[in-house]
């Protein structure tokens, strides 16, 4: 299942690279190349099959592009990503692709609520730190579409060990589901086993060991993060933006399979179990490979 690596000198100038360049933003631009050119390759044929298995859900298809995974970011309450993790949501995508053979959009974009192009696509990050300013009546009208229409939101706090970003998010999601709490997902929730089997959320730091999540209808809608995932995808211009503690390169491994298993999820939400693909599963842990 793993997307075949751009790793050669050979193939890394064949799109352009120069020495010193930065290897991500050569593989990003050839694999938006490769994806564009070959939507029916194995590959693209793998993806298709996989989410024929999982299930597509109807309400999915009442967004516009959705069948490829674009990790967009969400500014609302006056609040945005940082630029540096920002970056992550680029990666984020490249990862997805690169390890599955799910189709990915790798050009980062930022929303509002209020502009057509939330409904464009079924999912969404809402990233940040610290407080929110109260969302006004079409924000909150446009995030009450959003997720009634099935829409899955990630809500990343850059700052998870004061949480302010995460109970400001809350409170203003409250407005708009109110009879629907944050619970804690279970250890065999569907999120930790969607492509990678983890134990645990994990991210930048370690942070608590389950996520919270506002599930309607059997589906987890809205995911809390409070790991910093972002800050685990991040880039600088030639390496990682910000150091993973206390674990340091495992730690961000783990980080990128729980990202990958977050994607797979979004564009899969009907997936039940492992069953489908258990056999691959075991001989990828095998050989320990990502």
């Amino acid at each position: 299942m793993p997307g075949r690596r751009l790793s050669s000198g050979r193939e890394l100038a064949s799109w352009g690279a120069r020495p010193g360049e930065d290897r991500f933003a050569i593989w990003t631009g050839a694999l938006e190349q490769r994806q564009s050119d070959d939507r029916l390759t194995r590959r693209a044929l793998l993806g298709g099959a996989l989410c024929a298995v999982f299930g597509a859900t109807g309400v999915a298809r009442a967004f516009g592009r959705s069948t490829a995974f674009h990790a967009r970011l969400l500014k609302a309450g006056g609040v945005v990503c940082d630029a540096l993790r920002a970056t992550g949501s680029a990666r984020w995508a490249w990862e997805v692709a690169r390890r599955t053979s799910a189709l990915a959009r790798l050009r980062p974009e930022t929303i509002t609520l209020e502009t057509r192009r939330l409904v464009d696509e079924p999912f969404i990050v809402w990233a940040g730190r610290g407080d929110l300013l109260p969302l006004s009546r079409g924000e909150l009208a446009a995030l009450d579409t959003y997720v009634r229409l099935g829409g899955f939101v990630i809500v990343d706090d850059s700052d998870p060990e004061r949480g302010a970003f995460t109970r400001a998010v809350k409170r203003e999601l409250c407005r708009v589901l109110p009879d629907f709490a944050p619970i804690s997902l279970p250890a065999g929730h569907v999120i930790y086993k969607a492509y990678y089997l983890v134990d645990r959320p994990i991210g930048r730091i370690m942070g608590p060991d389950h996520v919270e999540a506002i599930v309607r209808g059997g589906l987890a809608q809205v995911v809390f993060l409070a790991h910093d995932l972002l800050g685990a995808l991040a880039r600088g211009r030639d390496d990682w933006a910000f150091s993973t503690v206390p674990a340091g390169r495992a730690q961000r491994e783990r980080a990128i399979r729980m990202a990958v298993n977050l994607g797979m999820y979004a564009l899969c939400s009907d997936y039940k179990d492992d069953q489908v693909h258990a056999s691959w599963l075991m001989r990828h842990r095998s050989f320990g490979r990502p």
